[in-house]
C-alpha cells in the first residue's frame, strides 16, 4: 500500500495521498456517517437545500419540519448507537461463550474428581473390611490372646500401624476431594449465574441494535431518491473536508513505519475482505462488523486479539499517532465504537456500518480516539 515517495519526495506524497485518500473516500464517505459528534456544524448550504421532491411536493424533512442535514444527523446517531449497541452484543456474546467453555471444564473436572472419590471409598471400605478381620482389638489385647508369641504380635502390629497409616492417607485424600467437588459447584453456580447475566445483556443488546438499526431505515424509507443522492453527497463532501484537514495538518510527514511481517499479513487479510457487507455481530468470513474484521485480520495473523473495538482500546499497547504504521488499529470516537486498521499512506480499512461494505477510507474522516499496537 506504500506509495512512491521517500523522505525527499514527502511533499509528493503527501498530494498523492490526499489524491487516493479523497477518492476512496467517494466509496468510504457514507461509513463514516455514524460520527456524529465528530462533524462540523451544519452549513447554511446543506441546511437550505431544496425541501421539494421531484415530483414537487413537499419532502418528508420538509413536512416534519427538519432540513434534511437534521434528518442526516438524527440518522447518524441512530446508526452510532446501534454501532455501540453491537459492540456490547459482542462482549456479552464473547462472556457467554467463554463461561460456557469453563462450565464444559467444570463438568470434566467434576466427572473426573468423583471418579477419584468412589475410587478412594472403595480403597476405604476395603481397608474398613480388613481391620474388621482382624478384630478391632488393641495391641495389647492382641499380645494377650495371641497364639504365635511376641514375634508374630510385633508383625501384625506393624501391619496394623501401616494400615492405619493408610486408613489417615485416604481419609486425607477424601476430604480433599470432596473440598474439590464443592469448590466446582460454587464455581459452577458463579459461572451459571454470570452465563444467565450476560444472555441477558446480550438480549438487551441485540433489542438495542435492531431498534437504532428499525428507527434509521425508517428515516432513510421516507426521504425521496433525491434526497439520498444529496445525503450521500453530503456525508462524501464532509468525510473529504475531514481527511483534508487531517492531512494539512502534516500528519503524513511524521508517519514512516513499516508493517511488522504479521502486521502485513492483518493488512493482507482485512483488505482482501474489501466489498464484503457489513453484518452486525459478523466476524466473517462473508460479513464482517468493524471489530470483526480487525479481530480476524490479527487472528489470520498469528495474534489473537480482544473481539470488541472497546477492549481492543482497554487492552492493546497504546502508541503515538506520529509512531503510526500499518496493521495498527485506530479507535474512533469517545466511546471507542469503532475501529479500522491503518494500511498506510492516510488510509484505513474498516467495516463502515449497516448498509455499507468493508472499504478504504481516509484514516483522519472520523474522530481518533487513539491507535493501538496488537503486535507491540
Amino acid at each position: 500500500m506504500r506509495l512512491p515517495g521517500g523522505r525527499n519526495g514527502r511533499g509528493v506524497r503527501l498530494v498523492v495521498a490526499t489524491a487516493l485518500v479523497c477518492a476512496v473516500t467517494g466509496l468510504a464517505a457514507p461509513g463514516v456517517a455514524q460520527a456524529a459528534e465528530a462533524r462540523p456544524e451544519p452549513r447554511d448550504s446543506a441546511g437550505s437545500a431544496q425541501h421539494g421532491g421531484p415530483s414537487g411536493r413537499p419532502g418528508p424533512e420538509a413536512r416534519a419540519g427538519r432540513s434534511l442535514e437534521d434528518v442526516r444527523r438524527q440518522i447518524d446517531r441512530l446508526y452510532h448507537e446501534a454501532e455501540a449497541a453491537t459492540d456490547a452484543y459482542n462482549a456479552a456474546r464473547s462472556a457467554t461463550e467463554r463461561q460456557s467453555r469453563e462450565i464444559v471444564r467444570i463438568a470434566k473436572a467434576v466427572v473426573a474428581a468423583q471418579e477419584r472419590m468412589d475410587r478412594l471409598k472403595r480403597q476405604a471400605g476395603a481397608l474398613a473390611r480388613a481391620q474388621y478381620r482382624i478384630g478391632g482389638l488393641p495391641d495389647e489385647a492382641q499380645l494377650l490372646l495371641g497364639r504365635g508369641g511376641p514375634e508374630e504380635f510385633l508383625r501384625d502390629a506393624n501391619l496394623a500401624r501401616k494400615g492405619q497409616q493408610a486408613t489417615k492417607g485416604l481419609m486425607t485424600g477424601l476430604a480433599r476431594t470432596q473440598k474439590e467437588l464443592d469448590a466446582y459447584a460454587k464455581s459452577a453456580s458463579g459461572q451459571w449465574r454470570r452465563l444467565e447475566e450476560n444472555r441477558e445483556r446480550k438480549a438487551a443488546a441485540r433489542k438495542r441494535v435492531e431498534g437504532r438499526l428499525k428507527d434509521a431505515r425508517k428515516l432513510e424509507s421516507e426521504l425521496e431518491r433525491e434526497e439520498l443522492e444529496r445525503l450521500r453527497r453530503m456525508e462524501a463532501e464532509e468525510a473529504r473536508e475531514a481527511q483534508a484537514k487531517w492531512l494539512g495538518s502534516g500528519v503524513l510527514e511524521d508517519i514512516r513505519g513499516e508493517a511488522s511481517k504479521r502486521g502485513g499479513k492483518a493488512v493482507a487479510f482485512a483488505t482482501a475482505q474489501i466489498g464484503k457487507d457489513y453484518v452486525w455481530g459478523a466476524e466473517g468470513p462473508d460479513t464482517y462488523d468493524c471489530s470483526g474484521l480487525t479481530s480476524q485480520a490479527w487472528r489470520a495473523a498469528g495474534r489473537p486479539i480482544p473481539r470488541t473495538s472497546q477492549e481492543q482500546w482497554k487492552q492493546l499497547p497504546r502508541i503515538d499517532i506520529e509512531d503510526m504504521r500499518p496493521g495498527d488499529l485506530i479507535i474512533y470516537h469517545g466511546d471507542a465504537s469503532h475501529v479500522g486498521m491503518y494500511v498506510g499512506d492516510g488510509a484505513i480499512v474498516h467495516a463502515p456500518r449497516p448498509g455499507r461494505q468493508v472499504t478504504l477510507a481516509g484514516a483522519g474522516s472520523m474522530r481518533i480516539l487513539g491507535v493501538v499496537r496488537p503486535d507491540k
